[in-house]
């Protein structure tokens, strides 16, 4: 344990008692409020010792994370508050520490929360056992067991809205490391009767009302169905649906679920169907129709859903209806067949219903079994957990109940005796005198039931085997006069005879006093539901049925089989059943769990005190209580007791240096404690009385506030003299940074006056030494002022003798200017007068030389018209002539010479042309000359088709014998595999070889050559797949005339012959795989072995080959190819589907084959 992890227990924190066993004072009434006040605080569970009290919520707690399943892990039971996980943990580590099978015992009446309670303990274990794949999958297969067992055998009543109606024992089966290996589930008493009749406010069975609002529109059409529950007179329409309940998805979660137990798909549909089949019985209805001999024979009024049932189930619709009509007597060697009634016909209809729903749920129970059941044949550990129907006790209490209450008997029976000698054991093994327990022993009203001479089920079974009239009256006189003097047994004839008057009992009813209370039990219906007959005829009429199942619901009906001798009845087969559960739960070590309804409104937070009252008495838990506070009311290991209490005594606080038994009587010595209210074992110190443990727990509390105030003193003190041992080495590393500080400061004070003094220094004579330097340059500054005036009067002097001289060359410069440009424009003006007479003379000659062209042009336009006139009048002369010459050779049909002669060179045109562009003579040349002429298209077509024909046939005749053969193997196998399976395209460029081997010629396989007689027509290496890991072995595969042979590659030695008429068919897949199966005819002698699944990459050709073997001979049937991505293989005596998936790409490009259960083999197929 870290250190940081604070150790708890039971008594710490308590709200009310955690543990009834302590409770003081014990009553009923104090009983009741303890679990009052934990209730309306959330805290839903209680102790008895080792029992636990569960509480139902009617709402979700965050009591079940993760994080709580940590906390209670490889916990002491007694260590943590009281919680489901705590009895699963102990359970589990005695299993898997202790080598000890165990057993966990939930009852209750129905909505107390029994199922949710199991699926907490097997979802605890489930969290705590190993991991692994195949450990993971184990434990999925038994979660997900439930809710198709809930599905099936769960229903609405009006206290529960997911009511178990039958009780479950499931074995999970565990390994030597504590991993679990599978699981076995028995089932008891399923209410059969609930499929043709519901009492008010309550529905049939979950699975009709999933299927009818889950299934998809396809599936209710293949199953005959429609979605208006109104429709089925076997469905109650008053709470048809549940709040909170959605039947969609949880039919699609049941589906789901099936699929990962390891149901395959046409197992499923044919439960489905036998659903659809009992709704479809319901709504068959009979009439009356009179006979000659004066009885009344029943016919079925409207056929339409007695034939749709006929066709589900694959029988004959006259069988069927015979059945429901008549009713045939075997005694010894003669036959008698009767009619019968209305009435008759009516409970035949019910009795089959029943019987089919309750037959058919046992085969799912079955089948469950097989798909989580180990497999491994080692010693396994065992935990059982049994769901099972509480005491019940309601107004009409009928056979149902009366069984029911016979089975909590027996369990009460079973717990007082394994809880006492519980008790004894670990008195015997801690050396404490064990002293007999007065209690009461229901062992009396166990013998009443079911005792084999004079018990009541021994009774009733004697009453309903005796010939003659049998009523449940008579079945009461028996009662009457056998059991009245039994003081558990109460009726109005056995109070009479003791002149004693009880008008709360009725004459048909018997009264039973159970450990729970009195029960009054009407007999109305024992006799028939203890029957529970089934007539022959409709037993037959079953087995008759095409159906899947049917033949093994119905093994009573096969004609080769009858047996006279009457069925057990439904009594003998529960006692049978009871008893063989109890010598199971003697074998084991028992937990409890006990679940109690707080209220029937189904709401959060309502204790309703009559009604707890009521289960706390009929669940015996006083009882429970008060054996166990016979003895020793309390228990501890020295260690945790010493460990808790020490802090009580001087001499063991606050270590013990001995033994912890030895600090524990030092302890209990100075707390002088009375000798006779504790004793010491030789592990544990038990305690007598609540009292001295409550006396106990109140010093340790005063002793610890004592403590508390203690550590505080002394935490408070540490934390002043550390606080000021701080302050003190604070300030004197303050005091030293502070001189450091001030000699900083005085150091940089003196070097900066220091600095000023120089700078002062340095400025003086900085300053001196400019004064003269600046009159040095005041004197030499003179000098330059007065040379530089002087220069500059000069400069002006000059500048305006210049000025002068410019301003008279400007003057010259102007009129010289003006000048030349009078000139210029004078010569100007003399330009453009001398221009424009040009232009005259320019104008006048253009307009001349235009008009001179458009005369021109005007002559020669009346030439070339009468030129033109010339022309056309000579052409019209010359046709003249020739129509008057050739007038005479012409008749009335000129016209269609004419039009035969231009079509005959049309086509001769067409032909020429198309001798000159024709196509290559190659077979797969698609080319074809364009139409020239649109009346050709026809023509076109045919020649093209013609051409096509002629080609193809040269081709053909260049044909080997040897060439045909591979040409027509492959066309054949373009008809079986093109546009079926992905691999063909690939094969359709390779040549079929046959002989990949050369095993005339290889040496190697000269002793395999030696034993073939045949010609091989096919010899290559396959991998024959094994079922039980779905690996490969290579296997040499040799194909003649009559036989295909498996021989081992290595050593050549045949492994199976097989004649070819023992072959069936052929099962591949559609996508790229190489796999195929081989399957044999049943009863021939190859197929003792069942079937082979190989794969090769050679699969097209193999393949083509057997289906030419089969049709190559007249006497043997043609071997069918099926190609589906899913098909089923038979191994010996097991049938395993093979199913093909798409890989993602995280599986690589490999195909791969792997084992999901024991009828699933799956196949991923890389994506193309």
């Amino acid at each position: 344990m870290s250190k940081m992890e604070v150790k708890t227990s039971l008594l710490d924190n308590m709200i009310g008692v955690g543990d009834m066993v302590l409770l003081e004072p014990l009553s009923e009434e104090t009983f009741i409020g303890n679990l009052r006040k934990r209730f309306e605080h959330n805290e839903i569970y209680t102790y008895i010792g080792s029992v636990v009290i569960s509480m139902n919520p009617y709402k979700s707690l965050p009591i079940y994370t993760a994080d709580k399943v940590e906390e209670y892990r490889n916990r002491n039971f007694y260590e943590l508050s009281p919680h489901i996980y705590a009895l699963a943990d102990e359970a589990y580590r005695s299993l898997r520490d202790q080598d000890k099978d165990q057993c966990i015992l939930i009852t209750g009446e129905s909505g107390a929360g029994k199922t949710e309670a199991s699926k907490l303990v097997m979802s605890y274990v489930a969290a705590v056992c190993g991991k692994g794949q195949e450990v993971n999958k184990v434990k999925e297969q038994l979660l997900q067991s439930n809710p198709v067992l809930e599905a099936f055998g769960n229903a609405k009543t009006v206290r529960n809205d997911n009511s178990s109606r039958f009780g479950k024992y499931m074995d999970i089966e565990f390994d030597f490391k504590g991993d679990p290996l599978g699981g076995v589930i028995s089932n008891y008493l399923l209410e059969k009767s609930r499929v043709v009749k519901q009492p008010r406010g309550e529905r049939n069975f979950h699975i009709f009302y999933q299927l009818l609002s889950g299934a998809s529109e396809d599936t209710l059409k293949k199953l005959k169905l429609d979605r208006d529950f109104s429709k089925y007179n076997y469905l109650s329409l008053d709470s048809a649906t549940v709040n909170g309940l959605d039947d969609a998805a949880n039919f699609r979660t049941v589906r789901n679920a099936m699929q990962i137990v390891g149901f395959m798909e046409d197992e499923v549909q044919s439960v489905l169907e036998l659903v659809a089949a009992v709704l479809k019985l319901g709504n068959i209805e009979f009439k009356p129709e009179s006979r000659v001999n004066g009885f009344d024979e029943s016919r079925v009024k409207d056929k339409n859903d007695l034939k749709e049932m006929c066709e589900l189930l694959g029988i004959e619709q006259s069988v069927l209806e015979r059945a429901f009509s008549f009713r045939t007597v075997e005694a010894k060697m003669e036959k008698v067949s009767t009619t019968l009634n209305v009435a008759q016909a009516y409970y035949a209809r019910d009795a089959l219903a029943k019987n089919l729903y309750s037959r058919m749920f046992s085969w799912l129970v079955t089948r469950i079994n097989e798909s989580i059941k180990a497999q491994s044949k080692s010693r396994k550990k065992v935990m059982g957990v049994l769901d099972i129907y509480g005491f019940e006790i309601f107004e009409d209490n009928s056979f149902e109940q009366f069984i029911i209450n016979y089975c909590n008997e027996k369990l009460q029976q079973i717990f007082i005796e394994l809880t006492l000698r519980e008790e004894q054991e670990e008195y015997v093994r801690e050396g404490i005198e064990w002293t007999n327990i007065e209690y009461f022993n229901n062992a009396v009203i166990c013998d009443l039931i079911e005792n084999n001479q004079n018990g009541i089920l021994a009774m009733l079974d004697e009453e309903c085997l005796r010939p003659g009239t049998v009523t449940d009256e008579t079945f009461l006189d028996k009662l009457n006069t056998i059991c009245a003097e039994h003081q558990h047994f109460e009726s109005r004839l056995s109070k009479n005879s003791k002149f004693l008057t009880d008008h709360s009992l009725p004459h048909n009813c018997f009264r039973i006093q159970h450990y729970a209370g009195k029960v009054l039990y009407k007999v109305e219906g024992f006799v028939d539901k203890n029957n529970d007959l089934l007539y022959r005829d409709m037993s037959q009429a079953m087995y008759k049925a095409n159906h899947s199942l049917m033949k093994l619901l119905f093994p009573e009906g096969n004609p080769a089989k009858v047996n006279l001798k009457r069925p057990p009845t439904a009594g003998f087969q529960f006692r049978a059943s009871v008893g063989t559960l109890m010598k199971n739960l003697q074998t084991k070590n028992p937990n409890y769990i006990r679940c109690i309804k707080p209220n029937d409104k189904k709401a959060a937070q309502v204790f309703t005190d009559s009604l707890v009252c009521h289960q706390v008495r009929y669940l015996g838990l006083m009882e429970n209580v008060r054996v166990r506070r016979a003895g020793y009311a309390f228990r501890q290991a020295y260690e945790p007791c010493l460990e808790r209490y020490k802090m009580l005594c001087k001499q063991t606080w606050p270590h013990w240096k001995g033994p912890a038994r030895e600090g524990v009587e030092v302890l209990l010595k100075d707390l002088e404690v009375p000798k006779d209210e504790f004793a010491y074992g030789r592990s544990k110190i038990f305690i007598r009385n609540p009292r001295t443990l409550f006396f106990l727990e109140e010093r340790r509390k005063q002793c610890l506030e004592d403590l508390a105030t203690l550590i505080q003193k002394i935490y408070r003190g540490w934390k002043c003299r550390t606080h000021f041992l701080l302050l003190k080495k604070s300030q004197v590393v303050v005091a030293a940074w502070y001189r450091r500080y001030a000699q900083q400061k005085k150091y940089q004070k003196i070097k900066s006056s220091s600095i000023v003094v120089q700078s002062f220094i340095r400025g003086w004579k900085a300053r001196k030494i400019l004064r003269e330097l600046k009159y040095q340059k005041r004197c030499k500054e003179a000098v330059t002022t007065i040379a530089a005036y002087w220069h500059g009067t000069q400069a002006r002097w000059e500048l305006q003798r210049l000025k002068e001289e410019a301003r008279n060359k400007r003057a010259v410069t102007v009129i010289w200017a003006a000048w030349q440009g009078t000139k210029a424009r004078r010569e100007l003006r003399r330009l453009k007068h001398e221009a424009l007479s040009k232009r005259a003379v320019s104008v006048i000659w253009a307009g001349w030389q235009g008009t001179k062209a458009r005369r021109e042009l005007k002559q020669l336009k009346e030439e070339a018209r009468r030129k033109h006139a010339v022309a056309v009048i000579w052409a019209y002369w010359l046709g003249l002539k020739v129509r008057r010459e050739y007038r005479k050779f012409f008749r009335a049909n000129a016209g269609k010479k004419i039009y035969a002669f231009t079509i005959q060179r049309i086509m001769q045109k067409y032909f020429l042309g198309l001798k000159n562009s024709m196509p290559s003579m190659s077979p797969i040349d698609k080319s074809w000359p364009a139409r020239p002429y649109m009346f050709l298209e026809g023509t076109h077509q045919e020649l093209r088709r013609i051409f096509h024909l002629w080609r193809c046939k040269k081709y053909r005749s260049q044909f080997t014998e040897e060439k045909k053969a591979i040409y027509e193997e492959k066309l054949e196998a373009s008809e079986i595999f093109k546009d079926k399976k992905a691999l063909y395209p690939c094969s359709v460029g390779q040549p079929f070889k046959g002989d990949y081997l050369e095993i005339n010629k290889n040496p190697k396989y000269q002793k395999l050559n030696s034993v073939i007689d045949e010609k091989v027509l096919l010899a290559d290496v396959v991998n024959k797949i094994n079922r039980a890991n779905g690996k490969g072995a290579s296997r040499i595969f040799l194909l003649t005339k009559k036989h295909f042979v498996l021989a081992d590659q290595k050593t050549g030695q045949v492994k199976a012959s097989v004649p070819l008429p023992d072959l069936s068919s052929v099962s591949v897949s559609t996508q790229s795989d190489g796999f195929f199966a081989l399957k044999l005819k049943e009863g021939t002698p190859s197929a003792a072995k069942g079937d082979f699944l190989l794969s090769s990459d050679r699969l097209i050709e193999i393949i083509t080959k057997l289906h030419r073997s089969g049709t190559a001979s007249a006497e043997r049937e043609p071997i069918n190819v099926d190609i589906s991505d899913e098909f089923l293989v038979q191994f010996k005596q097991d049938q395993v589907c093979v199913k093909f998936i798409q890989a993602g790409p995280k599986n690589g490009n490999s195909v791969s084959c792997k084992r999901k259960n024991n009828r699933l083999l799956e196949v991923s197929v890389p994506s193309p």
